[in-house]
């Protein structure tokens, strides 16, 4: 047998045998998905959390079935925990807010993000500050009657020492203006004590006072972005998002912008990490996701690998120097 021939014959043998050995597929779950909500019912974090549990399986993004779990006890500190704690369980995703700085800064739990394995961030999210609809028709008029309040105007919130309590303090270091801030479960719940006038106003996000805007129950004054909302279908019968001012415009400079973002406990193969990075990526992609983004007037992003974390170091150092301004950061 000629050299040229044995050659072919050794080529071909390693062929067959190359086409006979398995591939490995890629990663993928085989258990149900658990998306972890730092937060209670019908906040901004779980109706996120449903909207991609809709949108991966009406797409079917992923076999494995999604399950949505709400740990919001301790003010969100029961999922950060629960998440540390579970290293290396790629069957586990949170949905991630500033919660993640603010709170190991305000409680001083041991918990840090750099304790998970970050995904993506997802979308940005905003503040709007709203009163009731038979309050204060704009800012100045809600800045005046608050100053001539006989005791603190009432403001309504989903959480001690975190972002909506943060911008209250803001708004008083502003204004001159005087507010006694009540945390609830959720910011659905916020909405509630508004309507029934048990606060004045509240600093929530979009999502969780739409229902009671379309409803005419209360008023959008102003959100804390340096531009305007940029959907400008009609959500009330005269108002879209577009339409709400933004506090800067209104007299009142402050600016806030809310991650979110998904993350893996920590010590997830790289496998793991790429499946969920694609897999939210896709998501970002379904009619879903780009309806729930006008909707809940929310800013459609997606970051992910060095951008990410870029993103998160930058974004961690502000949020710090937010708590330390508004003292809340735990001696």
């Amino acid at each position: 047998m000629s050299k040229l021939i044995r050659a072919a014959a050794a080529l071909s043998a390693v062929l067959l045998s190359a086409s006979m050995t398995p591939v490995s597929a890629a990663w993928e779950p085989t258990k149900p998905v658990e998306i972890v909500v730092a937060a209670g019912a019908g906040g901004a974090s779980d109706q996120m959390a449903r909207m991609m549990q809709a949108a991966i399986q009406k797409n079917n993004l992923m076999k494995a079935p999604v399950i949505v779990s709400l740990k919001g006890g301790a003010s969100g500190a029961e999922a950060l925990i629960y998440m540390k704690s579970s290293e290396g369980d790629a069957n586990k995703v949170m949905v991630a807010y500033s919660l993640i700085y603010m709170l190991p800064l305000s409680a001083k739990i041991p918990f840090n993000w750099r304790d998970l394995t970050p995904v993506a961030v997802v979308a940005m999210d905003q503040f709007v500050l709203w009163d009731n609809a038979a309050g204060a028709k704009s800012v100045k008029e809600f800045i005046a009657a608050a100053k001539a309040a006989p005791s603190p105007f009432k403001m309504g919130g989903t959480g001690s020492k975190r972002e909506d309590h943060v911008l209250t303090v803001f708004m008083e270091k502003r204004t001159g203006a005087k507010f006694s801030y009540l945390p609830y479960k959720s910011g659905g719940e916020a909405a509630t004590q508004l309507v029934g006038n048990h606060t004045e106003a509240n600093v929530n996000n979009p999502s969780e006072n739409l229902e009671v805007w379309r409803a005419g129950q209360v008023r959008a004054l102003c959100v804390f972005d340096k531009e305007r909302i940029g959907y400008t279908a009609k959500v009330t019968e005269t108002q879209s998002w577009a339409d709400i001012p933004t506090c800067k415009e209104e007299g009142l400079d402050v600016q806030y912008l809310m991650l979110r973002a998904m993350f893996l406990p920590g010590k997830v193969t790289p496998e793991q990490q790429a499946f969920y990075v694609d897999l939210f990526e896709k998501v970002t992609k379904t009619a879903e996701y780009k309806d729930y983004m006008e909707k809940q007037a929310l800013k459609p992003i997606f970051l992910k690998g060095e951008a990410m974390l870029k993103f998160l170091e930058e974004d961690d150092a502000l949020n710090k120097s937010l708590m330390t301004e508004a003292g809340f950061v735990a001696k």
